[in-house]
Protein backbone atom coordinates (compact mmCIF):
# COMPACT_ATOMS: atom_id res chain seq x y z
CA UNK A 1 0.00 0.00 0.00
CA UNK A 2 1.44 3.80 -0.68
CA UNK A 3 -0.17 7.15 -1.09
CA UNK A 4 -1.52 7.91 -4.50
CA UNK A 5 0.47 9.55 -7.16
CA UNK A 6 -2.81 11.83 -7.76
CA UNK A 7 -3.03 13.19 -4.44
CA UNK A 8 -2.99 17.18 -4.24
CA UNK A 9 -2.39 18.27 -0.85
CA UNK A 10 -1.69 21.97 0.20
CA UNK A 11 -2.34 24.37 3.13
CA UNK A 12 -5.58 26.35 2.72
CA UNK A 13 -4.88 29.93 2.66
CA UNK A 14 -5.09 32.21 6.18
CA UNK A 15 -6.06 28.92 7.71
CA UNK A 16 -3.68 25.97 9.47
CA UNK A 17 -6.20 23.33 7.90
CA UNK A 18 -4.92 21.64 4.48
CA UNK A 19 -6.76 20.00 1.98
CA UNK A 20 -6.20 16.85 0.67
CA UNK A 21 -7.91 16.02 -3.06
CA UNK A 22 -7.90 12.82 -5.25
CA UNK A 23 -9.48 13.33 -8.73
CA UNK A 24 -8.75 9.98 -10.11
CA UNK A 25 -10.90 8.36 -6.70
CA UNK A 26 -13.28 11.99 -6.04
CA UNK A 27 -12.79 12.33 -2.59
CA UNK A 28 -11.72 15.37 -1.00
CA UNK A 29 -10.67 16.11 2.42
CA UNK A 30 -9.90 19.11 4.77
CA UNK A 31 -7.07 18.18 7.30
CA UNK A 32 -6.03 19.58 10.27
CA UNK A 33 -2.36 19.86 10.94
CA UNK A 34 -1.33 17.18 12.71
CA UNK A 35 -3.21 14.79 10.16
CA UNK A 36 -1.53 16.64 7.54
CA UNK A 37 1.57 15.98 8.99
CA UNK A 38 1.09 12.19 9.96
CA UNK A 39 -0.09 11.72 5.80
CA UNK A 40 2.69 13.71 4.77
CA UNK A 41 5.23 12.37 7.05
CA UNK A 42 4.25 8.30 6.34
CA UNK A 43 3.26 8.23 9.98
CA UNK A 44 -0.73 7.58 9.42
CA UNK A 45 -1.90 5.74 13.06
CA UNK A 46 -4.47 4.58 11.02
CA UNK A 47 -4.09 4.14 7.54
CA UNK A 48 -8.32 2.69 7.17
CA UNK A 49 -9.94 5.87 6.28
CA UNK A 50 -7.15 7.38 3.56
CA UNK A 51 -7.47 3.88 1.72
CA UNK A 52 -11.34 3.81 1.98
CA UNK A 53 -10.81 7.06 0.06
CA UNK A 54 -8.67 6.18 -2.23
CA UNK A 55 -5.04 8.35 -0.68
CA UNK A 56 -3.39 5.14 -0.48
CA UNK A 57 -3.78 2.46 -2.92
CA UNK A 58 -1.87 -0.54 -4.38
CA UNK A 59 -0.02 0.30 -7.50
CA UNK A 60 -2.07 -1.89 -9.57
CA UNK A 61 -5.26 -0.85 -8.44
CA UNK A 62 -4.56 2.85 -9.03
CA UNK A 63 -2.98 2.04 -12.79
CA UNK A 64 -6.58 0.19 -13.25
CA UNK A 65 -8.46 2.66 -12.16
CA UNK A 66 -6.35 5.29 -14.18
CA UNK A 67 -6.94 3.51 -17.65
CA UNK A 68 -10.77 2.81 -16.65
CA UNK A 69 -11.25 6.81 -15.98
CA UNK A 70 -9.37 7.28 -19.12
CA UNK A 71 -12.07 5.31 -21.01
CA UNK A 72 -14.51 7.54 -19.42
CA UNK A 73 -13.34 10.85 -20.18
CA UNK A 74 -12.87 10.02 -23.91
CA UNK A 75 -16.37 8.57 -23.75
CA UNK A 76 -17.23 11.85 -22.09
CA UNK A 77 -15.34 14.36 -24.34
CA UNK A 78 -16.99 12.55 -27.47
CA UNK A 79 -20.61 13.38 -26.50
CA UNK A 80 -19.97 17.06 -25.52
CA UNK A 81 -20.49 20.04 -28.18
CA UNK A 82 -17.94 20.59 -30.41
CA UNK A 83 -17.30 24.70 -30.77
CA UNK A 84 -16.74 25.50 -34.60
CA UNK A 85 -14.98 28.94 -34.84
CA UNK A 86 -15.57 30.92 -38.46
CA UNK A 87 -13.41 33.70 -39.07
CA UNK A 88 -15.51 36.57 -41.44
CA UNK A 89 -12.35 38.40 -41.08
CA UNK A 90 -9.27 39.60 -39.59
CA UNK A 91 -9.99 43.50 -40.03
CA UNK A 92 -10.91 45.56 -36.47
CA UNK A 93 -11.73 48.86 -36.15
CA UNK A 94 -10.72 49.01 -32.52
CA UNK A 95 -6.79 49.69 -31.29
CA UNK A 96 -6.19 47.90 -28.38
CA UNK A 97 -3.17 48.20 -26.15
CA UNK A 98 -2.33 44.73 -26.19
CA UNK A 99 -3.99 42.99 -29.74
CA UNK A 100 -2.21 39.40 -29.98
CA UNK A 101 -3.52 39.93 -33.48
CA UNK A 102 -1.90 42.65 -34.55
CA UNK A 103 0.95 41.64 -36.49
CA UNK A 104 -1.55 39.04 -38.34
CA UNK A 105 -1.89 40.10 -41.85
CA UNK A 106 -5.89 41.24 -43.41
CA UNK A 107 -4.93 40.70 -47.02
CA UNK A 108 -6.92 41.55 -49.69
CA UNK A 109 -9.56 38.44 -50.04
CA UNK A 110 -13.09 38.89 -48.81
CA UNK A 111 -15.41 36.62 -47.55
CA UNK A 112 -17.16 35.69 -49.92
CA UNK A 113 -20.57 32.69 -50.71
CA UNK A 114 -18.16 30.31 -52.09
CA UNK A 115 -16.27 30.51 -49.57
CA UNK A 116 -19.52 30.40 -46.69
CA UNK A 117 -20.57 27.01 -48.83
CA UNK A 118 -17.71 25.62 -48.37
CA UNK A 119 -17.46 26.28 -44.91
CA UNK A 120 -20.77 24.55 -44.64
CA UNK A 121 -19.87 22.11 -47.05
CA UNK A 122 -17.07 21.02 -44.65
CA UNK A 123 -18.92 20.86 -41.48
CA UNK A 124 -21.69 18.75 -43.16
CA UNK A 125 -19.16 16.49 -44.54
CA UNK A 126 -16.30 16.10 -41.61
CA UNK A 127 -19.39 16.63 -38.08
CA UNK A 128 -22.18 15.20 -39.03
CA UNK A 129 -22.16 12.54 -36.26
CA UNK A 130 -21.00 15.67 -33.42
CA UNK A 131 -23.14 17.75 -31.65
CA UNK A 132 -21.99 21.15 -32.28
CA UNK A 133 -22.92 25.00 -32.65
CA UNK A 134 -20.76 27.62 -34.39
CA UNK A 135 -18.62 30.42 -33.40
CA UNK A 136 -18.65 33.77 -35.09
CA UNK A 137 -15.12 35.25 -34.22
CA UNK A 138 -12.57 37.87 -35.66
CA UNK A 139 -10.85 40.18 -35.99
CA UNK A 140 -14.06 42.04 -35.04
CA UNK A 141 -16.84 39.87 -36.73
CA UNK A 142 -19.51 42.62 -36.36
CA UNK A 143 -17.96 45.98 -38.39
CA UNK A 144 -20.09 48.38 -39.69
CA UNK A 145 -21.69 48.57 -42.98
CA UNK A 146 -24.40 46.62 -45.07
CA UNK A 147 -21.20 44.67 -46.28
CA UNK A 148 -20.47 43.25 -43.29
CA UNK A 149 -24.04 42.76 -42.38
CA UNK A 150 -25.09 40.44 -45.29
CA UNK A 151 -21.69 38.38 -44.43
CA UNK A 152 -22.83 37.56 -40.89
CA UNK A 153 -26.52 37.04 -42.26
CA UNK A 154 -25.26 34.27 -45.07
CA UNK A 155 -23.30 33.17 -41.94
CA UNK A 156 -26.94 33.01 -39.43
CA UNK A 157 -28.44 31.86 -42.67
CA UNK A 158 -26.52 28.40 -42.78
CA UNK A 159 -26.36 27.59 -39.07
CA UNK A 160 -29.79 28.01 -39.47
CA UNK A 161 -31.16 25.41 -42.10
CA UNK A 162 -28.43 23.20 -40.12
CA UNK A 163 -30.43 23.65 -36.90
CA UNK A 164 -26.92 25.12 -35.13
CA UNK A 165 -27.25 27.64 -32.90
CA UNK A 166 -24.50 30.48 -33.43
CA UNK A 167 -22.16 32.17 -30.69
CA UNK A 168 -20.76 35.91 -31.42
CA UNK A 169 -17.56 36.98 -29.87
CA UNK A 170 -17.39 41.00 -30.77
CA UNK A 171 -15.65 43.94 -29.16
CA UNK A 172 -19.40 45.40 -28.97
CA UNK A 173 -19.08 48.87 -30.30
CA UNK A 174 -21.75 48.00 -33.22
CA UNK A 175 -23.69 45.26 -31.43
CA UNK A 176 -26.92 47.72 -30.48
CA UNK A 177 -27.89 47.95 -34.28
CA UNK A 178 -26.48 43.78 -34.70
CA UNK A 179 -28.84 42.74 -32.34
CA UNK A 180 -31.73 44.03 -34.55
CA UNK A 181 -30.37 41.74 -36.94
CA UNK A 182 -30.15 38.93 -34.78
CA UNK A 183 -33.62 39.02 -33.55
CA UNK A 184 -35.59 35.56 -34.22
CA UNK A 185 -32.03 33.50 -34.53
CA UNK A 186 -30.65 30.78 -32.43
CA UNK A 187 -27.88 32.88 -30.67
CA UNK A 188 -26.39 31.19 -27.65
CA UNK A 189 -24.34 34.04 -26.14
CA UNK A 190 -22.73 36.99 -27.30
CA UNK A 191 -19.28 37.70 -25.61
CA UNK A 192 -18.02 41.10 -24.98
CA UNK A 193 -15.39 42.42 -23.79
CA UNK A 194 -15.27 46.04 -21.48
CA UNK A 195 -12.08 46.51 -19.60
CA UNK A 196 -13.50 48.83 -16.96
CA UNK A 197 -15.39 51.77 -16.37
CA UNK A 198 -15.36 54.90 -18.77
CA UNK A 199 -11.36 56.11 -18.69
CA UNK A 200 -9.96 53.18 -18.30
CA UNK A 201 -11.79 51.26 -20.86
CA UNK A 202 -11.46 53.79 -23.70
CA UNK A 203 -7.54 54.12 -22.66
CA UNK A 204 -6.94 50.25 -23.33
CA UNK A 205 -10.00 49.56 -26.46
CA UNK A 206 -9.88 52.81 -28.24
CA UNK A 207 -11.44 52.99 -32.13
CA UNK A 208 -8.37 53.41 -34.75
CA UNK A 209 -8.99 56.95 -34.98
CA UNK A 210 -8.78 57.11 -30.67
CA UNK A 211 -12.06 57.97 -30.06
CA UNK A 212 -13.40 56.06 -27.12
CA UNK A 213 -15.76 53.19 -27.30
CA UNK A 214 -17.05 52.60 -23.76
CA UNK A 215 -20.71 54.31 -24.36
CA UNK A 216 -21.57 52.10 -27.75
CA UNK A 217 -20.34 48.85 -25.79
CA UNK A 218 -22.77 49.53 -22.71
CA UNK A 219 -25.51 50.72 -25.34
CA UNK A 220 -25.35 47.49 -27.41
CA UNK A 221 -25.30 45.72 -24.11
CA UNK A 222 -28.43 47.24 -23.03
CA UNK A 223 -29.93 46.55 -25.97
CA UNK A 224 -28.87 43.06 -26.37
CA UNK A 225 -30.07 41.84 -22.83
CA UNK A 226 -33.15 43.57 -23.71
CA UNK A 227 -33.98 41.68 -26.49
CA UNK A 228 -33.48 38.20 -24.68
CA UNK A 229 -29.61 37.48 -25.92
CA UNK A 230 -27.14 35.97 -23.31
CA UNK A 231 -24.38 38.14 -22.60
CA UNK A 232 -20.96 37.05 -21.34
CA UNK A 233 -19.02 40.45 -20.49
CA UNK A 234 -15.31 39.75 -20.47
CA UNK A 235 -12.40 41.96 -18.70
CA UNK A 236 -8.96 41.55 -19.20
CA UNK A 237 -7.01 41.82 -16.78
CA UNK A 238 -3.70 43.12 -16.10
CA UNK A 239 -1.67 45.27 -13.39
CA UNK A 240 -3.04 48.48 -14.90
CA UNK A 241 -7.12 47.72 -14.63
CA UNK A 242 -7.57 45.85 -11.77
CA UNK A 243 -7.89 48.61 -9.51
CA UNK A 244 -10.74 49.58 -11.49
CA UNK A 245 -12.79 45.99 -10.84
CA UNK A 246 -14.51 47.39 -8.07
CA UNK A 247 -15.57 50.47 -9.67
CA UNK A 248 -16.88 48.45 -12.82
CA UNK A 249 -18.58 46.12 -10.42
CA UNK A 250 -20.94 49.11 -8.88
CA UNK A 251 -21.22 50.22 -12.43
CA UNK A 252 -22.82 46.72 -13.74
CA UNK A 253 -24.69 46.21 -10.45
CA UNK A 254 -26.20 50.04 -10.52
CA UNK A 255 -27.06 49.39 -14.38
CA UNK A 256 -29.08 45.99 -13.46
CA UNK A 257 -27.05 43.40 -15.37
CA UNK A 258 -26.06 41.56 -12.50
CA UNK A 259 -29.10 40.92 -11.25
CA UNK A 260 -30.44 39.87 -14.95
CA UNK A 261 -29.97 35.79 -15.65
CA UNK A 262 -28.86 36.08 -18.73
CA UNK A 263 -25.76 38.38 -17.85
CA UNK A 264 -22.68 36.77 -16.74
CA UNK A 265 -18.96 37.53 -16.63
CA UNK A 266 -15.28 36.25 -16.94
CA UNK A 267 -11.88 37.62 -16.39
CA UNK A 268 -9.49 37.01 -18.73
CA UNK A 269 -5.76 37.51 -17.80
CA UNK A 270 -4.11 39.50 -20.46
CA UNK A 271 -0.67 37.42 -21.52
CA UNK A 272 1.47 37.47 -24.60
CA UNK A 273 0.49 34.65 -27.13
CA UNK A 274 2.30 35.12 -30.05
CA UNK A 275 3.51 38.66 -30.50
CA UNK A 276 5.33 40.39 -27.56
CA UNK A 277 3.38 42.68 -25.10
CA UNK A 278 4.26 46.55 -25.41
CA UNK A 279 4.34 46.63 -21.83
CA UNK A 280 5.63 43.31 -20.39
CA UNK A 281 5.63 44.42 -16.94
CA UNK A 282 2.22 44.87 -16.60
CA UNK A 283 1.20 40.56 -17.13
CA UNK A 284 0.06 38.84 -14.10
CA UNK A 285 0.92 35.24 -13.63
CA UNK A 286 -2.05 33.01 -13.34
CA UNK A 287 -1.17 32.59 -9.68
CA UNK A 288 -0.96 36.20 -9.23
CA UNK A 289 -4.32 37.92 -11.02
CA UNK A 290 -6.31 35.53 -8.40
CA UNK A 291 -4.13 36.33 -5.83
CA UNK A 292 -4.97 40.04 -6.05
CA UNK A 293 -8.19 39.52 -6.78
CA UNK A 294 -8.95 37.53 -3.32
CA UNK A 295 -7.64 40.65 -1.46
CA UNK A 296 -8.98 42.73 -3.46
CA UNK A 297 -12.73 40.88 -2.85
CA UNK A 298 -12.31 40.87 0.92
CA UNK A 299 -12.15 44.70 1.18
CA UNK A 300 -14.42 45.03 -1.83
CA UNK A 301 -17.55 42.29 -1.66
CA UNK A 302 -19.20 43.51 -4.12
CA UNK A 303 -17.25 42.47 -6.37
CA UNK A 304 -18.40 38.89 -5.98
CA UNK A 305 -21.94 39.95 -7.27
CA UNK A 306 -20.30 40.99 -10.34
CA UNK A 307 -18.01 38.32 -10.83
CA UNK A 308 -17.72 34.59 -8.81
CA UNK A 309 -13.98 32.98 -9.63
CA UNK A 310 -14.61 30.12 -11.72
CA UNK A 311 -11.57 27.89 -9.92
CA UNK A 312 -13.02 24.62 -11.52
CA UNK A 313 -12.14 22.23 -9.03
CA UNK A 314 -13.11 23.74 -6.14
CA UNK A 315 -16.07 25.79 -7.68
CA UNK A 316 -18.00 22.17 -9.12
CA UNK A 317 -17.28 21.09 -5.39
CA UNK A 318 -19.47 23.74 -3.87
CA UNK A 319 -22.28 24.17 -6.28
CA UNK A 320 -22.40 20.18 -6.80
CA UNK A 321 -20.98 18.10 -3.66
CA UNK A 322 -18.69 15.88 -5.61
CA UNK A 323 -15.56 16.89 -7.95
CA UNK A 324 -15.43 17.07 -11.50
CA UNK A 325 -14.07 14.17 -13.45
CA UNK A 326 -10.58 13.87 -13.58
CA UNK A 327 -9.59 15.94 -16.64
CA UNK A 328 -7.11 13.94 -19.12
CA UNK A 329 -6.82 16.98 -21.34
CA UNK A 330 -7.63 20.90 -21.03
CA UNK A 331 -6.78 21.70 -24.39
CA UNK A 332 -9.56 21.43 -26.90
CA UNK A 333 -8.16 21.83 -30.34
CA UNK A 334 -8.56 19.33 -33.05
CA UNK A 335 -11.16 17.44 -30.64
CA UNK A 336 -13.80 19.90 -29.52
CA UNK A 337 -12.71 22.81 -30.88
CA UNK A 338 -11.63 23.48 -34.74
CA UNK A 339 -11.60 27.60 -36.30
CA UNK A 340 -11.93 27.86 -39.75
CA UNK A 341 -11.36 31.35 -41.61
CA UNK A 342 -12.45 33.00 -44.70
CA UNK A 343 -9.16 32.55 -46.95
CA UNK A 344 -10.08 29.38 -46.85
CA UNK A 345 -7.68 27.56 -44.04
CA UNK A 346 -8.39 25.27 -41.14
CA UNK A 347 -6.88 25.91 -38.07
CA UNK A 348 -7.10 23.88 -33.91
CA UNK A 349 -8.49 26.45 -32.36
CA UNK A 350 -8.33 30.62 -31.51
CA UNK A 351 -5.39 30.54 -30.16
CA UNK A 352 -3.72 29.41 -33.94
CA UNK A 353 -5.73 31.16 -36.01
CA UNK A 354 -4.67 33.60 -38.49
CA UNK A 355 -1.13 32.87 -36.98
CA UNK A 356 1.30 31.73 -40.55
CA UNK A 357 2.43 28.56 -40.10
CA UNK A 358 0.18 26.75 -37.58
CA UNK A 359 -2.63 25.80 -40.61
CA UNK A 360 -3.55 22.45 -40.85
CA UNK A 361 -5.21 22.16 -44.37
CA UNK A 362 -7.76 23.80 -46.68
CA UNK A 363 -11.45 23.86 -47.01
CA UNK A 364 -11.31 26.55 -49.99
CA UNK A 365 -10.82 26.35 -52.87
CA UNK A 366 -10.10 22.45 -52.12
CA UNK A 367 -10.01 20.74 -48.94
CA UNK A 368 -6.77 19.28 -47.78
CA UNK A 369 -5.57 18.04 -44.39
CA UNK A 370 -1.80 17.80 -42.75
CA UNK A 371 -2.90 14.49 -41.16
CA UNK A 372 -0.18 13.85 -39.00
CA UNK A 373 0.21 17.28 -37.60
CA UNK A 374 -3.93 16.97 -36.91
CA UNK A 375 -3.22 13.42 -35.38
CA UNK A 376 -0.36 15.36 -32.72
CA UNK A 377 -2.84 17.51 -31.82
CA UNK A 378 -5.53 15.07 -31.08
CA UNK A 379 -3.13 12.71 -29.39
CA UNK A 380 -2.15 15.29 -27.00
CA UNK A 381 -3.34 14.85 -23.41
CA UNK A 382 -1.23 14.28 -20.18
CA UNK A 383 -0.58 10.75 -21.34
CA UNK A 384 1.32 11.60 -24.03
CA UNK A 385 3.22 14.39 -22.37
CA UNK A 386 6.93 13.45 -20.69
CA UNK A 387 6.34 15.66 -17.81
CA UNK A 388 2.69 15.28 -17.19
CA UNK A 389 2.76 11.75 -16.51
CA UNK A 390 4.38 11.41 -12.67
CA UNK A 391 2.95 14.60 -12.20
CA UNK A 392 0.14 14.61 -8.82
CA UNK A 393 -1.56 17.69 -10.92
CA UNK A 394 -2.14 16.29 -13.98
CA UNK A 395 -5.55 15.07 -13.35
CA UNK A 396 -6.50 18.86 -12.21
CA UNK A 397 -4.62 20.51 -14.63
CA UNK A 398 -4.64 18.60 -18.05
CA UNK A 399 -1.65 19.99 -19.46
CA UNK A 400 -2.95 23.57 -20.39
CA UNK A 401 -2.65 25.31 -23.73
CA UNK A 402 -0.92 23.42 -26.23
CA UNK A 403 -0.53 26.61 -28.23
CA UNK A 404 1.17 28.09 -25.20
CA UNK A 405 3.62 25.70 -24.53
CA UNK A 406 4.57 24.84 -28.47
CA UNK A 407 4.84 28.76 -28.46
CA UNK A 408 7.42 28.44 -25.41
CA UNK A 409 8.88 24.88 -26.32
CA UNK A 410 8.80 24.45 -30.01
CA UNK A 411 6.58 21.02 -28.87
CA UNK A 412 3.28 20.44 -29.39
CA UNK A 413 3.96 17.38 -26.16
CA UNK A 414 5.04 19.78 -23.59
CA UNK A 415 2.85 21.42 -20.96
CA UNK A 416 1.65 24.24 -20.22
CA UNK A 417 1.74 24.26 -16.30
CA UNK A 418 -0.96 25.74 -14.41
CA UNK A 419 -0.84 26.50 -10.71
CA UNK A 420 -3.12 23.71 -9.63
CA UNK A 421 -2.29 23.82 -5.69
Amino acid sequence: MRKSKHNIISKIKDSEEYFIINLLTGNADVLDPESAASFLEGTIPDPAPYIDKGYLMEEDDENRLYREKYLDFLDEYEESDLQIFFIPNYSCNFSCSYCYQESYLSGSEKLNKEVTDAFFKYVDDNFSDRKKYITIFGGEPLLPGKEHENKILSLLDGAESRGLGVAVVTNGYTLESYADIFKGRNIREIQVTLDGTEDVHNRRRPLKNGEGTFEMIVKGIDKALSEGFSVNLRVVVDRENIENLPALAKFAIDKGWTSNPLFKTQLGRNYELHTCQKKENILFSRLGMYEELYDMIKKHPEIIEFHKPAFSVAKYLSDSGELPLPLYDSCPGCRNEWAFDYRGNIYSCTATVGKAGEELGTFYPSVTKKDEIIAEWENRDVTSIPECRDCSMQLACGGGCASVAKNRTGKLYSPDCRPVK
